[in-house]
């Protein structure tokens, strides 16, 4: 009955994939907080797992999940309900593109979806940096705001918005930030 559940939720978040992986996000945020299959910190490191590896994060994230609650076959049929209703639309869409191409009902409906994807990556972006740069957990439990903020989290944030946008250094491949964030990761996680 859980692996059907699964499924349910994850072809839902599917549904509303309109502008890609990172537009799922508060779905999947949603997901954690209602049925307890993982954590916001377990979705904050599957995000940073997923952008630094190749594949979607939505369909890494329903292999997660459908693998640590079911194995391998709650893996794949959760990555297959997240991706079905894509595959559905895409379908449909080209069976009558060449019929509405140029419509301009549908151009309009198009452009609309454009602020509706923004908005949602814009939201996943909020709800990533919270849990990155933010303990609420411990917030929560204790009251006091020194647990709130994570001071080497910000830091980092803070070192990084810098790098990224000092000229000279722009120009570096983007594993050269991913691999240096990495270090510093283990390094912090080591002094902990």
């Amino acid at each position: 009955m859980q692996l059907l559940q699964m499924m349910w939720e994850f072809f839902k978040a599917g549904l509303f994939a309109v502008g890609g992986g990172l537009a799922t996000l508060p779905f999947l945020q949603d997901i954690g907080l209602r049925t307890g299959w993982y954590t916001n910190e377990d979705l904050a490191n599957m995000v940073a797992v997923s952008e630094s590896t190749p594949g979607p994060i939505g369909v890494n994230m329903a292999t997660y999940v459908g693998f640590h609650t079911a194995g391998i076959l709650g893996g794949v049929l959760t990555t297959l309900a997240l991706i079905t209703p894509s595959i559905v639309v895409i379908l449909l869409i080209s069976r009558f593109l060449e019929h509405f191409k140029g419509n301009r009902m549908v151009d309009n409906v198009f452009y609309g979806l454009r602020p509706a994807s923004t908005g949602l990556i814009a939201a996943a972006c909020f709800g990533v940096m919270q849990i990155a740069l933010f303990n609420q957990e411990a917030f929560a439990a204790s009251g006091n705001l020194r647990d709130l903020i994570q001071p080497k989290a910000l830091i980092l944030a803070g070192v990084l918005l810098i790098v990224t946008h000092k000229k000279d250094l722009k120009d570096l491949h983007p594993i050269v930030f991913l691999a240096s964030s990495a270090v510093v990761g283990i390094m912090f996680h080591l002094a902990a």
